[in-house]
């Protein structure tokens, strides 16, 4: 893994910080697990990290590698941290349900709402909602309780969602997850422009101040320049989200690896170029998009995609379709 950040090679799978459809998880960590990513990034939740581990498990005792599991925290208010809700005995009878067209994860239905272990907060009904009964809450961990959770779930590293002027907050959540005294491999810092009002200098000028931080807790980073946030299953005009970021921050940037992600999808690759300084990228929502049909019909037979060799096969072989163009791919190094 760590070779993989120096050579360029980085691949890491989000999971969704908050997916809690424990089987989902389960496969999604054994599928692309199986097709060669280095890390794996789930929610911060003892549940949802034991079903990841679970499908680490069968890529470890059948093919003897074993990514990285990361867990996903954030220092304060953020999208990836948000479920969707409403009441559907409001809805009106006549409505069309645009919301349940729109949502990529199956996760509303016209008789309960949303599910909110299917939910992953992309926020896509929100604006889809005629009459804007749809509401959006907090699915965040507290920072006090960071240590706690990274002690009992030992994970190999953690990302931490950060935004401008929180880093008080920023180093309250490095403080605590040290408290765990689990070492770490790596410490991630996800922030990027969009939604905050900033540019690359005020964005590179925060990412100096968190590798400062680290710095004084002797942790290493990974930089997640995060473009587009979780679109990348829209369509292949995002792709070129975080690679502008990645041109406009990489001279910018503070010592360390810089990896992909918002907006990131099979196109990506396509537009990089010999003078990007990049280690990986990370793929979130065209990831379980891909799988999905598998997964689903895996559910329809009440099984796990991992009780169906067949289609497990097969959804491997999707998962490296995206994924092998950036495990053959080389780069130059930014630290």
């Amino acid at each position: 893994n760590k070779s993989a950040l120096e050579s360029g090679t980085w691949v890491k799978l989000i999971c969704g910080a908050s997916n809690e459809d424990l089987p989902a998880i389960t496969d999604l960590c054994a599928v692309y697990g199986a097709a060669g990513v280095h890390c794996v990034d789930v929610a911060a939740d003892i549940a949802v990290v034991a079903a990841a581990k679970d499908g680490l498990k069968w890529v470890e005792n059948n093919l003897g590698t074993k990514p990285w599991l990361m867990i996903s925290v954030s220092d304060g208010k953020d999208i990836h941290f948000r479920k969707a809700s409403f009441d559907p005995a409001v809805c009106p009878k006549e409505c069309s349900r645009p919301c349940l067209k729109i949502c990529p994860a199956n996760a509303i239905s016209k008789t309960l709402g949303v599910n909110e272990d299917l939910c992953y907060g992309c926020g896509r009904c929100l604006p889809a909602c005629p009459l804007e009964l749809i509401q959006e809450k907090n699915n965040l961990l507290e920072i006090k309780d960071f240590g706690e959770l990274v002690s009992k779930v030992k994970p190999d590293a953690v990302e931490i969602h950060t935004a401008p002027g929180r880093i008080r907050e920023f180093e309250s959540s490095v403080k605590a997850i040290l408290q765990s005294k689990v070492k770490l491999k790596r410490i991630a810092v996800s922030c990027g422009i969009e939604g905050h009002g900033i540019n690359q200098y005020e964005l590179s000028q925060e990412l100096w101040s968190r590798y400062k931080c680290l710095r004084r807790y002797n942790q290493k980073p990974i930089w997640q320049l995060d473009g587009r946030p979780m679109s990348g299953d829209l369509g292949i005009g995002t792709a070129k989200a975080a690679i502008l970021l990645l041109e406009k921050i990489q001279a910018l940037a503070p010592p360390g690896p810089l990896q992909l992600a918002g907006g990131t999808n099979e196109k990506s690759i396509n537009h990089i170029k010999n003078n990007h300084c990049l280690a990986g990228i990370a793929f979130g929502g065209v990831a379980r998009k891909l799988i999905q049909p598998f997964l689903i019909e895996a559910k329809k037979q009440n099984k796990k995609l991992i009780e169906c060799p067949e289609a497990f096969d097969q959804a491997i072989k999707m998962a490296k379709i995206l994924i092998n163009p950036w495990l053959r791919k080389r780069s130059r190094k930014n630290y």
